[in-house]
């Protein structure tokens, strides 16, 4: 083989091994994962998800391709990253901690297998038709979060005794579903609970959650349950540090809340 000849074969394969290497990758199946928080706030599920595929014999990079998306706790980002998912031809898409992620995916796909993971009724929410039978192209599962939230004023009202006034946390922005289904489930416990006066705080962002407090102190709430969110799950270190500011008994679905206080 004379020398020019062998040149341009070595660089006709240099050229085509980042190619190759670049189509092998592009092979791998992809799965999207959507989630309306940051990073940082879950990187213990992401860890949990990829050891849960391991399990099942996926290894990121290796087999499979893991495309994350985030919306960094603004809502309104959801249906352009869902989009953005589908357009990426994901073999399934997973949906974590907010109904509004499983809601957008739903939107820009009826073919892709959606799996969500949420703290209110599927059912009520429009994601499924039925827990037994869905009829769509979604299953997943729920830690009826929602549901527990009368449990939780019911617990403080114990501790509370003397205590008429109490205040609840929801964030405005999120799915309206859910947040109706909470203050349906707050004014019934509210009422059977014989409480005097229920308060309804909302707040989207931090600041609103400093106001939130000030309102709380003002209003003279005894107490206060913090509604499931993503945002508030994110602000578990703000809500801790402005209830022990104020000196007001808090409860709140997420652990963090109270592993921060521990720290």
């Amino acid at each position: 083989m004379k020398r020019r000849e062998f040149i341009t074969l070595l660089g006709g394969a240099a050229a085509a091994g980042p190619l190759a290497a670049r189509a092998q990758q592009q092979a791998m199946p992809v799965i999207g994962f959507l989630n309306a928080a940051s990073p940082d706030q879950f990187a213990n599920v992401v860890a949990a998800f990829r050891i849960g595929l391991n399990e099942l014999g996926y290894v990121e990079g290796k087999n499979v391709t893991i495309e994350y998306r985030w919306a960094d706790g603004h809502y309104e980002r959801l249906p352009a990253l869902a989009t953005d998912l589908v357009g990426r031809q994901a073999k399934v898409i997973a949906t974590g901690s907010a109904t509004s992620a499983a809601l957008a995916v739903k939107a820009a796909t009826s073919a892709i297998p959606i799996v969500f993971m949420l703290g209110t009724d599927p059912v009520e929410v429009g994601l499924v038709a039925s827990l037994s039978r869905p009829g769509v192209n979604l299953t997943g599962v729920t830690t009826l979060n929602v549901e527990i939230v009368p449990k939780r004023l019911e617990v403080m009202r114990e501790l509370l005794p003397a205590t008429n006034i109490m205040a609840v946390l929801l964030n405005p922005i999120n799915y309206s579903g859910t947040v109706e289904a909470d203050l349906r489930q707050v004014r019934s416990a509210a009422k059977t609970l014989g409480l005097e006066t229920i308060h309804i705080l909302e707040a989207s962002t931090e600041n609103d959650l400093e106001v939130a407090f000030a309102n709380l102190v003002q209003r003279r709430a005894g107490g206060l349950v913090i509604s499931a969110d993503t945002f508030f799950s994110s602000q578990s270190a703000q809500l801790a540090a402005l209830a022990l500011r104020h000196a007001v008994p808090t409860v709140s679905p997420y652990r963090e809340f109270v592993t921060v206080l521990a720290a």
